[in-house]
């Protein structure tokens, strides 16, 4: 059995949180870690988990945690800092008695293993995030095609001040994160984009042993998704860095 009911992998826009949860997911012993709580609105939670629109926040919470679990003994969910807020707020309201986020989390989720994952290079990671908003392709699946397209494609265009802004965004929102682990006594695991990009099954291994898991099941594991970056990526993180912005 897990040390754990439940994990959250914290995290921000393009640092590997996709290929991270899949893999987690294709382990069979880790759940089916998912960003069940993406946008801050009840009625698209509840569209997204197959729920009623009027279901009550306490059954959309149990709702998530079971598909979460997908079979195993753990459940796992994705959370990225911007959805963070809105979650946090439903369970503050679902458990008025409890005084901390951690607490109210583990009284929706139980005993919860927080992972922080995180891209050290945010330059890169910017402009990852601006070709991706900008092509509307998010992901591709390991074969090459498409997995996540949000927006038809448009050709790439040097956006200084949009990477500027995007820089400033995700080195916020990691301070957020840290700030609230601080906040409520929590020790994560820290997980780095580069180490799961190097080496992926070595780092869902450390995962699973993290969460007393059985490691083996991290062999052989293979990612379902490639990286997007291209020339083009390094050609605009060259250009910025050479800016001084």
């Amino acid at each position: 059995m897990p040390d754990y009911d439940s994990y959250i992998v914290c995290t921000t826009p393009r640092s590997g949180s996709t290929m991270l949860c899949a893999l987690l997911e294709q382990s069979k012993v880790a759940g089916a870690p998912q960003s069940y709580f993406h946008q801050p609105s009840l009625t698209k939670w509840c569209a997204g988990l197959g729920l009623p629109s009027d279901t009550h926040p306490r059954k959309i919470m149990a709702c998530a945690r079971n598909l979460g679990m997908a079979g195993s003994n753990i459940s796992g969910i994705r959370m990225q800092r911007h959805s963070f807020g809105f979650w946090a707020e439903q369970l503050k309201t679902l458990f008025p008695s409890n005084t901390t986020d951690a607490d109210r989390i583990a009284r929706a989720f139980g005993r919860t293993r927080f992972l922080f994952l995180t891209r050290l290079d945010k330059v890169a990671q910017a402009v990852s995030l601006v070709r991706a908003d900008q092509s509307g392709l998010w992901h591709r699946n390991a074969d090459g095609s498409e997995r996540e397209r949000l927006a038809a494609a448009k050709p790439p265009q040097y956006d200084e001040t949009k990477i500027a802004t995007e820089l400033s965004n995700l080195v916020a929102q990691d301070m957020a994160w840290k700030t609230w682990f601080a906040a409520e006594n929590i020790d994560p695991l820290y997980i780095s984009y580069d180490a799961l990009s190097a080496n992926p099954c070595a780092v869902v291994g450390e995962i699973l042993g993290d969460l007393g898991l059985d490691m083996k099941a991290a062999l052989n594991l293979r990612p379902a998704t490639m990286q997007l970056s291209d020339d083009t990526n390094k050609e605009w993180i060259a250009r910025f860095s050479a800016s001084g912005v």
